[in-house]
């Protein structure tokens, strides 16, 4: 299973963008979805998670401006975000909890988002 994240760029502050993760393979079920971030010098941390049933979970800093939503048939997570801010820069990590046999969590490669003031 790999996953590849787009959509990073560079946007103004109040802009938007869209970030995508796709996994592939076959033969496998994906549970829980999610988008990290890690800004420098920090720790990465939990943006939001979406599950198989469609439950979501934000980050407070998030909410009411990020959507996350996943399309099954394509094992693709998106990340729409809104009213960026200059605080929203880093770079942003998929991850996707694999079933096959057992549980693995797999990461994206990491996508840069850099909003400017």
């Amino acid at each position: 299973v790999q996953l590849q994240a787009s959509g990073g760029g560079l946007v103004q502050a109040g802009g938007s963008l869209r970030l995508s993760c796709a996994a592939s393979g076959s033969g496998f079920g994906i549970d829980v979805m999610g988008w990290y971030r890690q800004a420098p010098g920090k720790q990465r941390v939990l943006v939001a998670a979406i599950t198989s049933a469609g439950i979501t979970n934000y980050a407070d800093s998030v909410k009411g401006r990020f959507t996350i939503s996943r399309d099954n048939a394509k094992n693709t997570v998106y990340l729409q975000m809104n009213s960026l801010k200059p605080e929203d820069t880093a770079v942003y990590y998929c991850k996707m909890r694999v079933v096959v046999a057992t549980w693995s969590d797999y990461w994206g490669q990491g996508t840069l988002v850099t909003v400017s003031s």
